[in-house]
Protein backbone atom coordinates (compact mmCIF):
# COMPACT_ATOMS: atom_id res chain seq x y z
CA UNK A 1 0.00 0.00 0.00
CA UNK A 2 1.47 3.33 -1.13
CA UNK A 3 1.18 6.47 1.06
CA UNK A 4 0.12 9.61 -0.27
CA UNK A 5 2.39 12.49 0.70
CA UNK A 6 -0.60 14.98 -0.43
CA UNK A 7 -2.03 15.31 2.98
CA UNK A 8 1.52 15.10 4.81
CA UNK A 9 2.57 17.64 7.35
CA UNK A 10 6.09 18.31 8.65
CA UNK A 11 6.57 18.37 12.40
CA UNK A 12 9.61 18.52 14.74
CA UNK A 13 9.83 14.78 14.99
CA UNK A 14 9.61 14.65 10.72
CA UNK A 15 7.49 14.22 8.47
CA UNK A 16 3.85 12.76 9.71
CA UNK A 17 1.44 11.48 7.32
CA UNK A 18 -2.04 9.82 8.37
CA UNK A 19 -0.60 10.00 12.06
CA UNK A 20 2.38 7.94 11.06
CA UNK A 21 5.68 9.98 10.87
CA UNK A 22 7.76 9.03 8.12
CA UNK A 23 11.86 8.68 8.68
CA UNK A 24 14.08 9.79 4.99
CA UNK A 25 15.16 6.49 3.22
CA UNK A 26 18.70 5.17 3.96
CA UNK A 27 21.57 4.52 1.48
CA UNK A 28 20.57 1.38 0.72
CA UNK A 29 17.37 2.72 -0.89
CA UNK A 30 18.64 4.55 -3.83
CA UNK A 31 17.26 3.30 -6.91
CA UNK A 32 14.38 1.97 -5.84
CA UNK A 33 10.88 2.78 -7.31
CA UNK A 34 8.98 3.01 -4.28
CA UNK A 35 10.94 6.57 -3.39
CA UNK A 36 8.69 9.38 -3.12
CA UNK A 37 9.87 13.31 -2.57
CA UNK A 38 8.21 15.59 0.07
CA UNK A 39 10.12 19.09 0.97
CA UNK A 40 13.07 18.14 -0.22
CA UNK A 41 13.45 15.31 1.46
CA UNK A 42 13.35 11.32 -0.01
CA UNK A 43 10.96 9.30 1.88
CA UNK A 44 9.71 5.60 1.24
CA UNK A 45 6.33 5.38 0.04
CA UNK A 46 5.75 1.78 2.00
CA UNK A 47 7.34 1.86 4.80
CA UNK A 48 7.52 4.13 7.34
CA UNK A 49 11.18 2.96 8.80
CA UNK A 50 13.48 2.07 5.96
CA UNK A 51 16.33 1.37 7.90
CA UNK A 52 14.81 -1.23 9.90
CA UNK A 53 14.11 -3.16 6.74
CA UNK A 54 17.82 -2.96 5.88
CA UNK A 55 19.21 -3.97 8.98
CA UNK A 56 18.81 -8.42 8.72
CA UNK A 57 19.67 -7.79 5.09
CA UNK A 58 17.82 -7.20 2.05
CA UNK A 59 14.77 -4.97 2.02
CA UNK A 60 11.92 -6.63 0.74
CA UNK A 61 9.67 -4.23 -1.01
CA UNK A 62 13.13 -2.74 -2.72
CA UNK A 63 12.75 -2.79 -6.50
CA UNK A 64 16.65 -2.26 -7.40
CA UNK A 65 17.83 -5.28 -5.92
CA UNK A 66 17.42 -8.86 -7.21
CA UNK A 67 17.36 -11.85 -4.72
CA UNK A 68 19.91 -14.17 -4.90
CA UNK A 69 19.16 -17.84 -6.05
CA UNK A 70 18.61 -20.44 -3.63
CA UNK A 71 22.53 -21.54 -2.21
CA UNK A 72 22.70 -25.57 -1.46
CA UNK A 73 20.47 -28.29 -2.72
CA UNK A 74 16.85 -28.15 -1.86
CA UNK A 75 15.93 -29.96 1.13
CA UNK A 76 15.27 -33.86 0.49
CA UNK A 77 12.84 -35.64 2.42
CA UNK A 78 15.24 -39.09 3.85
CA UNK A 79 12.14 -40.94 3.65
CA UNK A 80 11.58 -40.22 0.46
CA UNK A 81 14.99 -40.92 -0.64
CA UNK A 82 15.56 -43.90 0.86
CA UNK A 83 12.21 -44.93 -1.39
CA UNK A 84 14.03 -43.99 -4.75
CA UNK A 85 17.18 -45.67 -3.95
CA UNK A 86 15.13 -48.69 -3.35
CA UNK A 87 13.44 -48.51 -6.24
CA UNK A 88 16.61 -47.90 -8.21
CA UNK A 89 16.28 -44.55 -9.29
Amino acid sequence: MAVDFSNAVKTDEGVQVNGVVMNQIVEQCEGCERIKEFDGAKYCGTYPQPAAKWRLGTCNFSTHTKTAPGKGKAKVNPLKASKRAAKGR
